[in-house]
Order: structure tokens, then sequence, then C-alpha cells
């Protein structure tokens, strides 16, 4: 900040409080002449009824506190906050109708109101702050129609699931079925005829061990 600026905010809330120094001879307005957009030019006009007095550039935050940013001279010349002559972040001059500054590259910091401020023959004059903001954007939820209900069958989960265990389980009771005709059957032949060979050649043996007695016929 350049040297002298306390006392520049002093005179500022000596002014904002006594609006009717020396009568109010002089008359200044501030107004936008581009909106506010994050990242790009804002370009702000101060117009005063004595263009022959320097004028004062002040940002008051919107949290209330105030910064100086740049005092034009009456023939254009400007001394920015630390006593330098050009900043990365403003620009300001003076033609013939209007004194203006224009923010290069408008950020959320730089919101609030601008004022600006002349000093001549021992009174200070004010313009009106010209607040700037972002706009606000406010999302709308997408309205989503409600989906067509159609009646359901009087149909619970009870109904559903002991049928739909009772076909499975029937199904693989079948193939149980299926299986055990393909394998106990065959199986059941086998030891049958087994049982039957068995028999016949025991059957077989005893006869060789045990032979029939003779039988002599007496001839007559």
């Amino acid at each position: 900040m350049m040297t002298g600026a306390p006392a520049l905010l002093l005179l500022l809330a000596l002014g904002l409080g006594c609006p009717g120094i020396r009568g109010q001879r002089y008359t200044m307005k501030i107004h936008s002449i581009t909106q506010p957009r994050v990242g790009q030019r804002l370009l702000l006009q101060c117009v005063s009824t004595n263009m022959g007095s320097g004028v004062f550039w002040v940002h008051q935050h919107k949290a209330g506190t105030f910064r100086f940013i740049v005092f034009i001279s009456s023939v254009s010349r400007t001394t920015f906050g630390g006593n330098m002559r050009t900043s990365k972040h403003f620009e300001a001059g003076k033609d013939s109708r209007f004194y203006w500054l224009v923010v290069k590259s408008f950020m959320p910091q730089d919101q609030g109101n601008y004022f600006c401020l002349m000093n001549t023959n021992q009174a200070l004059y004010f313009s009106p702050g010209q607040p700037v903001f972002l706009p606000v954007t406010t999302t709308v939820a997408p309205k989503t129609l409600p989906s067509p209900t159609t009646p359901a069958p009087n149909i619970t989960e009870r109904d559903l699931c002991p049928k739909t265990l009772d076909s499975e389980t029937s199904e693989e009771k079948g193939l149980d079925l299926l299986c055990d005709i393909f394998i106990w059957v065959p199986m059941t032949v086998a030891c049958f005829l087994l049982l039957l060979a068995l028999a016949v050649t025991v059957m077989l043996c005893q006869r060789k061990s045990h032979p029939e007695p003779s039988v002599d016929i007496p001839l007559a």
C-alpha cells in the first residue's frame, strides 16, 4: 500500500460520516461497464463534475475491510499500492469524460464495493459504492415423472419361493431315479446270474464227489 493510505481511509471514514462537506459542489458517479466473470476483465468508470482533480479508487471487501487500489492524477498519471506505477492486477487511467479502472482478471476476492474519491479545496467528495459480485448460480434438480404403476397380482415371495424349490427338488429326484435305474438294474441282473452260476457249479461238484451206487439186476 502506498504511503498515506491510512490517512486516505481516515478521510474515507470522515467522508462517509459527513457527506455534506463543502456543500457537495461536485458530484461523482461510478458504474460498471462489464459484468463480473471469473478470469475476465472488469471495467469501472467514475464520472465527476470536476475532471480537473485527481481521483482515488478504493475497494471495500465484502467482509468490510478497505483496500487502496490506485490514485489517478488530473494528467492521467497512476500510482498504485506500494507506490508502484503499474500493477499486475489492475489498470487505470483518465480521458476527457471519466476516470476508469480495469480489473485484468476478476477473481472471487475482488468482489465487494468500489468507490472513487476526490479531495479538492480541502473537501472530500466520494461516489456511492458500486457493488460488484459474481452471479449466483443455482442448480435445479431435473423433474422426474412418476413411473406408471400396474396392479401386481396378489402373490407374495412366500408363495413363489416354495414353488420354485419344489420344482427344483422334483427335477433332482427324477434325475436321481433315472441314475438309480441305469446303475442298479444291471448290477442286480449281474448278481443274479453270478449266483445262478455259483449254484450250478456247487451242484455239479457234489455229484462228482458222491457218485450214485450201481444196482445189479439179476438175470432171469
